[in-house]
Parts: structure tokens; sequence; C-alpha cells
């Protein structure tokens, strides 16, 4: 029923729009998508870091791109985005998070002081046989707040414990958790974080525990290959899943993925890794500018974190302010004030480090992309600008977003980038996504389209704020994802009393205005349509003259640009 409703109301927009592609629909309850197919065309395509074809369409069917190019034939039941003036770019991926997987309860714990010494496995936060894809959850918030932010994919990892347990390739959409998945077992998580109350619960003590696992799953793998090859004799292996779980990591068949923030936990991780000599990947480094030689004698990938220190900007004082008060601080500063002033200059310097880090490795050829696992979503769009306002070039984020973290997972030939044969997960944005006043308008994911809409902000108000004279036939055109829509407002009266019609095109249908609102030169005012149900359309008008330019708005499915003009009669 709920897969009927859904189909319901897209039929009713594409009415409200003024198109009708699709006649005879079969009315049972497991009806497809309306199509599955879309074409993007007439937009700035960025295939790659570099790689950009103009005016280029891209040809999406069941979930993959089957074409692109800047002549691509668009099949006649295909949905258009028109995305003249758009720039399209290769889904982002974040190399390390906790998107899409629930975070456990916290749970109040008396332990008995017995046992605080040699706890549980799972007291002890070793859970190396979890998997994130067990606790994947596409409803979870953090899965439409960065699939808004362009994030298609994302290297998701359980939370908590020293040894929390797998991670996994995952979607940033989908009907339930498994149809998130896109590669299992992508990871051993690890932390340097201790239990609480229990051991081991300091840093040294992870580090000593993680030796002392490392050793017995080696032996336990030993034995268990031996007693495979000839078991004549030998006593029967006991079973144990912790110590199992790790022999792909014992084999190098798995990475580690190994959160390390500061520079000192980089470096302790550096030296478990050549003391075990597992496959290690770095993750969240906010702190690693200084361990950047001993990172790269690893081999080691990073995933090098967004969440940043609040950069404040210097205060401008105009020519001339206060120059007197200043030279005579400057003539003869106090102790304390050159104690304060050497401490604020300390503190810039390493707020500036947070900033100019991503430069850095770029810059000494260190493997990198990003981690999502601790920036608000809030704050990613302004602080990956700050860094590239502070060395890394607009192509080389774009790498680490896209193409370089596909690389570091083991993804490239599924996402990444943008070529025929690889999954649609697609960001379609307004203008050149580096710049400050960018807007995403459309994200898929694996073919799945998301529209998010872009609030404009108010023009100033014409004949110095007095209400606009906007009675007459007003003759408008709409652009939508599918073509183009017009039809005719009618507007009587005056401002503050009007009244009138709209027509839409798809039947010539007139509807009933209502909720008429002028606020200099703007009028809005809404319609209801009845289709089986009744379903609210507001419109908005920026009136210059004879001329304007507005939005129309359908419910919960976004808003579309419109235009039109007065007839002169």
């Amino acid at each position: 029923m709920q897969k009927r409703d859904s189909l319901f109301r897209s039929v009713l927009l594409l009415l409200v729009i003024g198109v009708m592609p699709f006649l005879g629909l079969a009315q049972d309850s497991d009806l497809k998508p309306v199509t599955n197919k879309y074409a993007i065309k007439n937009a700035t395509i960025v295939q790659a870091p570099g790689k950009t074809i103009q005016n280029g369409t891209i040809l999406i069917e069941n979930g993959i791109i089957k074409a692109v190019g800047s002549s691509i034939t668009i099949p006649a039941d295909a949905w258009v985005v028109n995305a003249d003036s758009m720039f399209v770019y290769a889904g982002f991926i974040s190399g390390l998070s906790n998107i899409g997987v629930e975070k456990p309860k916290d749970e109040d714990r008396k332990d008995d002081r017995r046992l605080t010494g040699n706890p549980s496995y799972e007291r002890a936060g070793i859970t190396p046989a979890n998997s994130a894809r067990e606790m994947l959850n596409p409803d979870d918030k953090s899965v439409s707040d960065f699939r808004k932010l362009g994030f298609t994919a994302s290297h998701s990892v359980p939370h908590k414990g020293m040894l929390p347990g797998t991670g996994a390739i995952v979607l940033l959409g989908g009907a339930d958790g498994e149809s998130m998945v896109v590669s299992d077992q992508s990871s051993m998580y690890s932390q340097l974080s201790g239990a609480d109350g229990v051991y081991p619960n300091t840093v040294i003590g992870v580090m000593a525990k993680y030796r002392d696992l490392y050793r017995k799953a080696s032996q336990a793998r030993e034995y268990q290959s031996r007693y495979n090859s000839n078991s004549n004799g030998m006593e029967r292996p006991a079973t144990d899943a912790t110590l199992e779980a790790l022999y792909p990591v014992i084999g190098k068949q798995m990475t580690v993925a190994f959160k390390a923030e500061g520079v000192k936990d980089v470096m302790r991780v550096i030296v478990l890794q050549r003391d075990l000599g597992f496959k290690l990947m770095l993750g969240e480094v906010k702190q690693g500018w200084d361990a950047i030689p001993a990172i790269k004698g690893t081999g080691a990938p990073v995933f090098l974190s967004l969440d940043l220190p609040e950069w404040k900007e210097e205060e401008k004082k105009e020519e001339g302010e206060d120059d007197d008060e200043e030279k005579e601080k400057e003539e003869k500063p106090t102790p304390e004030e050159m104690e304060k002033n050497a401490l604020e200059a300390r503190q810039k310097e390493m707020i500036k480090n947070y900033y100019t880090q991503a430069g850095k490795f770029s810059t000494n050829g260190v493997k990198f992309g990003f981690s999502t696992m601790e920036v608000k979503s809030k704050d990613f769009k302004q602080n990956l600008l700050k860094v590239i306002e502070n060395g890394l070039s607009e192509d080389k984020a774009l790498a680490a977003l896209t193409t370089e973290s596909a690389s570091i997972l083991g993804v490239s030939s599924l996402m990444g980038t943008i070529e025929a044969g690889k999954m649609a997960n697609l960001i379609v944005s307004d203008t050149a996504y580096f710049t400050k006043d960018a807007n995403i308008r459309y994200v898929f994911v694996d073919g799945m389209k998301y529209e998010y809409e872009v609030k404009k902000k108010k023009k100033k108000k014409s004949n110095g704020g007095e209400a606009v004279d906007a009675a007459g036939e007003w003759n408008y055109t709409t652009e939508t994802p599918q073509g183009n829509g017009s039809g005719v407002i009618k507007l009587t009266g005056t401002p503050g009393d009007y009244s009138g019609t709209i027509t839409v095109s798809f039947n010539g249908s007139t509807n009933e205005i209502q909720d008429v609102v002028v606020d200099g030169n703007n009028v809005s005012f809404s319609f209801k349509l009845n289709m089986g149900e009744e379903i609210t359309v507001e419109i908005s008008m920026d009136i210059d003259g004879d001329t304007f330019e507005g939005t129309l708005s359908v419910a919960s499915f976004g808003s579309f640009p419109m235009e039109g003009s007065r007839d002169p009669k």
C-alpha cells in the first residue's frame, strides 16, 4: 500500500508540473518506480580531478552509469534533469565514519572487583567478531545529514571499545541495512581507547592487550593450520570466536583501520604495526603533521579528520583607528602583555597547523582521504573550504573525497569517478562545488535520486517597499526535471485584496488562487489541486515591471524555478 501511495504522489507531481508521459500504469501492489532511467543534461561534468566535459550528458539506468559524453541520445522514457550551468561530481566517500551505524546504549555496570583485572572480552571492549553490517540503519539521521552534503558512500565502523569490530563499505541510501552494503569485512577497526573501570583502561594497557591478543591469535591460527594438514595424534583445537576473528588480520588479508587523532597516538600505532606486522590504515588523524615522515615510512594510507578547531579571523581595524594607543602599547608592553601575546601567537600557529595539515600531506606524497567520524555535518563544508584556503588544491581536495578514498578502500571499480559502468553515485551542484555559495541540488545514490530545495534570498523590494501592482494575466513557464510546463495566472483586484485563477498545462484545468500575500515586489499564493487526493501548490513571484521570476513548490517534492510576463492587453 505504501509503494502504491508513493507512486500515486509521483504521478501527481508530474501532473502539477505539466507533464504526463506515463499513462495506463498497472494498479497492483508491487509497482516498480515510475522510471529507473535518468538523464542529466547540459551540465559541466567533472569526471575526475582535472578531467571535465562541458555541456555533457550522463545517462543512468538501473543504478548504473550507462553513458557519459557531450552527444548522448536520451531515451524517451528517461526522467530528465536539465542541469544548465550546474556541475556534476562523483559522490563523496567518507574514509572512516560511524555513518548509518546505530550507537549502542550506555549500560550501568556494577563489576565484580575480582574480575576487573581480567574481564570478559565484551566487557573489555574486545569484540572483533562484531560487524558494522549487522548494525546498519538507513533511517539513522547521520545518513541523511551526510548525504545532503554530497556523501554517497562511507567506510562505516562500529562504535566503542579497543576492538569494536569489522567495518563495511556502505551506501548512504537503501530500503534496509542489507541493501546499503557494498563490501563487508573491509577492515578491522581498532582504537587506543581503554575500557571504563576494567583492564585495559589506559593507552599502555590497550597496547599490551593488543600484543597479547595478537600473540594468542597467531598461536591458535598456526595450531589450527597444522591440525588441518594432519590431525593424527593432535588434540582438537579449542574454538574462540574472538581470536578467530583476528586470523584475517594476522594473514594480512584484512587491513587494520586504526583511529589515531594526536601525534603521540599516531606514533604508538606505528610502533604496534612495526612490532606485529599487520596492514595499517590510519584514520581520524587530527595532529599528524609532525609524524609525516614516520607515516610515509610505513606506506600506510591516511584519512584526515575534518573536525577542526574554530578559526577566528583577525579583526581588521580602519586605517588610523587607535593608532596612537596601539603605538604606545607596542613601545611599552608590560610583562603580562608580552606573555599573553606570546601565548596567543602560539595558539594561532597551532590552530593553523590543523588547516595546513592536508596540504602538507599532499606535498609530501602521502596518500590520504578524509574521515567524518567526529566532524559535525554543519561544519563540514566550511572546514573543507578553509583547508583549501590553506594550501590544498581543489583537485587534491576532490581526489581525497573521491578517487583517493575509492582507491584506499578498494572500490575504484565501482565508484570515485563518473564513467560508464560504475555506480550512479553523483552530486549535482548549482555552481562549482568548491565555492562558498554553491548548493547541492541533487544527489544520486546507486541511481536513486534525492532532491534538495534551495531557499532563494529575497530580492530587495522595488517601489521603495510599496506594494506592487500585480493585476493582469501572466503567462508563465516552469522548469522541471522532466521538461517545461506552462500556464496562465490571472490576478484581479488591488494590493491587499487580490483574487484569481491559475491554469496548468497538462489538461488546461483552472484552479482558484488562495491566500494571496503581497510584500513589496513579491506576490505569493497557493492553490489546491484535487487528483483523487488534495495537494497544495505554492507560488512565489518576484515582479519587476511586466516580468517576474519565482518558484513553484509542490508539497514535499521540492521547488522548481519559474518565470513569466504580463499580457499587455
